[in-house]
């Protein structure tokens, strides 16, 4: 099988595809009792827009699928996050976007402050070998999820202190529809995890961290491998994943046989 040719059809699916796992992954947080976190998905059109109260971060307070359709929308978008006080950002695809969507953004007061790879691949048929000193396993139980937390927050370099945040907010992913978890270990100690979503028939690497003592050494490859192969598994026909452009996780996709669909372009407000 061959890696299709981009085309705007198959961008609009790589787009949705990660629409639908970051609505899903926050979905995951606003249902928990209460939503203490304050998790808002609100649409403006056919463009989505992420917000939660207690994180402030860009992944959490985003704007994405956004296309000349709704340059009239901009407005609207505008004042949803100013009201909230929040900085945010708008992820802009090269899927129906031209000029005038730019333009519009600048006339709101945007500007283009970086850029993002999104790559596609091939889900692989067969398990790759992995080295004698690197184990794979699937995270399944709330004792193995303990782990992963764990291994996340020296990962993200977050005090283990703040473990039970990471936890109270990923724990909605354990044994979720489309979820799977999974941690490398490097001689049978804790080294790295991942996480991918399948909606339909494409797959989503979403999360990838290794602890910094383990990093070069193969775990994250190893990690996006057995994805690659669950993908497979799971009768998926294409795989996507995102990264910092240049960065050493789009170095390993690439070397994994991922392709570079388009640079993504971050627009955020003026300050």
């Amino acid at each position: 099988m061959k890696l299709p040719v981009l085309n705007q059809g198959l961008a609009e699916q790589i787009q949705q595809s990660e629409i639908a796992y970051l609505t899903s992954r926050i979905n995951s947080i606003r249902e928990r009792e209460g939503n203490p976190e304050g998790v808002e998905i609100v649409r403006f059109g056919h463009t989505t827009g992420f917000y939660i109260r207690t994180m402030p971060w860009s992944l959490f307070n985003s704007v994405k699928g956004i296309s000349d359709q709704d340059v009239d929308k901009l407005e609207e978008i505008v004042r949803f996050y100013t009201a909230k006080d929040r900085a945010f950002q708008i992820d802009v695809d090269p899927v129906h976007c031209s000029s005038k969507l730019f333009k519009g953004l600048a006339d709101h007061g945007l500007y283009q402050s970086g850029f993002h790879a999104v790559l596609y691949g091939l889900p692989r048929q067969t398990p790759s070998e992995l080295p004698s000193k690197i184990t794979i396993v699937e995270i399944d139980n709330v004792n193995s999820f303990d782990t992963y937390a764990e291994i996340h927050c020296l990962a993200s370099g977050m005090a283990l202190s703040d473990k039970f945040h990471f936890v109270n907010n990923n724990i909605g992913l354990l044994n979720r529809p489309g979820w799977k978890l999974f941690a490398g270990y490097w001689e049978g100690l804790p080294a790295g995890v991942a996480a991918m979503h399948i909606n339909g028939d494409i797959a989503s690497c979403t999360l990838a961290a290794t602890i910094p003592e383990y990093r070069n050494r193969g775990i994250q490859t190893a990690l996006l491998h057995k994805r690659m192969h669950e993908a497979h598994l799971a009768g998926c026909q294409l795989i996507t994943a995102q990264a910092g452009f240049g960065s050493t996780s789009q170095n390993n996709m690439e070397r994994a046989g991922f392709q570079l669909a388009w640079t993504r372009a971050v627009w955020i407000r003026m300050a």
